[in-house]
């Protein structure tokens, strides 16, 4: 018991004296920074749409869960972040800041009471109100944020209920849709949740082994013949507020391949029709609900261990990440692999001292990626320089580490609209006197600019730093 004690208080110590360190670094590193101390700890959150442009700033829509201890209802937060341009913060203010207080530059604007934890979010690219969730339950939960209204999260409050009575939505295509529950799992989906960038597809995975495909638009205009029958308050379809009563859409296809839990799961960027999932018996599936439901490839033993997180990268359709406990990010080509599930990762990344939770690629350059873990750290890497740094001392392909956290990072978000500019949040709340911390950063861009560039640009002033450095 006492060397336990004794590694763990020896762990604490090389956590603190590594975020020291960081903060130290904070107006060299960062371009931006914005710490938030939570109230509760959160397991998501996802960049919603820019709602206002300005000279020095945007405002910008943030979706984030909150996972009460039960005095309180879970809910899901919606706020408005005043998203700082480049080059316009000051590196003192950015420097000085609380860990036990909350940012200015986020503000609450709307709390919907979630039935249940909301383990993840996922923002429907179709239409910018209209939001996933996952909670301990089979079901995906609609959400319009719009229509929504604020609620008071107090002991013993209802739950908000998902957009069973919401006005149709409605996309280019002018089809009338009822926002509804999702069914098809049968047993608790908690987190493998994606939203087609194509077509408003929802694709999840859960407990029960299998990968669930909807079509949103497979529920059509029941909202608009309720009305044309003009039932009466309290009859069948309606409720007694004159709206009509939810109906669950069913699934258009249920995907069996897994041995165990489906942890994740990602569209391909140019086809709803294709995707992929991995989970906890360590395998990679890729799909194509066009052939049927069963794997196109299934790539066994991924991992070494079961494998937490994926994704699929929107500006190179053959390049796949996966995430796993075995503490590495890997890269998969499409093309090299084969329905036997024969082929290697094109690169194993190894920077991560505990499990991966969350990757992701970034939207602005097609070589980039960011992965998330235990260990309290998030990585940025660029594949496309790892034979350019294989001797450097560091992990190949490692160009920035986000070290701000103090325990795992359990979600981080790139910004579509700054895509220098991402967003994340961990379970640190015993260390900063809340329930975690929600950290909002951008790297100083002499780090990811090209190295010319760079140069240029250091160069005009060349004749400063000189006379600087003799007086």
């Amino acid at each position: 018991m006492k060397d336990r004690a004794a590694a763990a208080a020896a762990a604490e110590r090389s956590v603190e004296e590594r975020y020291s360190q960081w903060k130290s670094l904070v107006p060299v590193l960062y371009d931006w920074l914005a710490n938030h101390n939570l109230v509760w700890p959160s397991l998501s959150c996802r960049w919603g749409p820019q709602v206002e442009q300005a000279t020095y700033k945007n405002r910008q829509r943030l979706y984030l869960s909150q996972g009460t201890d039960g005095s309180v209802p879970n809910t899901l937060v919606i706020a408005n972040v005043e998203v700082v341009k480049a080059r316009v913060a000051v590196c003192l203010s950015i420097f000085q800041f609380n860990e036990e207080s909350r940012s200015p530059f986020v503000k609450k604007s709307k709390t919907i009471i979630h039935p249940g934890e909301v383990n993840r979010i996922r923002e429907l690219p179709q239409n910018s109100n209209i939001v996933a969730t996952h909670t301990d339950s089979p079901d995906v939960l609609i959400w319009d944020v719009e229509t929504q209204s604020n609620r008071q999260p107090v002991l013993g409050a209802t739950p908000s209920r998902p957009d069973l009575h919401s006005s149709c939505m409605v996309f280019d295509d002018l089809i009338p849709i009822i926002w509804q529950i999702l069914t098809g799992h049968q047993d608790n989906a908690e987190f493998a949740l994606a939203m087609s960038p194509t077509e408003p597809f929802v694709l999840s995975g859960g407990k029960d082994k299998s990968v669930v495909l909807w079509s949103i638009h497979d529920h059509i205009s029941s909202l608009a013949a309720d009305q044309g029958a003009q039932k009466s308050p309290g009859s069948k379809g309606v409720a007694a507020n004159g709206k009509p009563e939810g109906t669950t859409v069913q699934a258009r296809g249920i995907f069996q391949g897994h041995e165990d839990t489906v942890e994740d799961v990602q569209f391909n960027p140019s086809s709803a029709m294709e995707f992929c999932s991995v989970g906890d018996d360590s395998c990679l599936i890729l799909w194509d609900a066009r052939t049927g439901s069963s794997p196109v490839v299934k790539v066994e033993k991924a991992h070494n261990a079961d494998l937490h997180c994926v994704d699929w990268n929107p500006n190179d359709v053959n390049l796949i990440l996966t995430g796993s406990a075995d503490n590495t990010v890997r890269m998969y080509d499409r093309r090299n692999l084969t329905s036997s599930g024969v082929g290697s990762p094109v690169h194993i990344f190894e920077g991560h001292t505990a499990a991966v939770l969350c990757v992701q690629w970034s939207p602005a350059k097609a070589s980039v990626f960011g992965s998330a873990a235990e260990d309290g750290i998030l990585n940025i890497w660029d594949h496309g320089k790892v034979k350019r740094t294989e001797n450097s001392g560091s992990p190949p392909g490692l160009f920035f580490k986000h070290a701000g956290h103090r325990d795992k990072v359990v979600d981080f978000h790139w910004n579509a609209a700054d895509p220098w500019t991402i967003v994340s949040v961990s379970e640190d709340g015993e260390k900063t006197g809340g329930g975690g911390t929600l950290q909002i950063w951008r790297m100083i861009d002499l780090i990811y600019r090209p190295e010319e560039e760079v140069i240029a640009e250091l160069d005009k002033f060349k004749d400063h730093l000189l006379t600087c450095s003799t007086s």
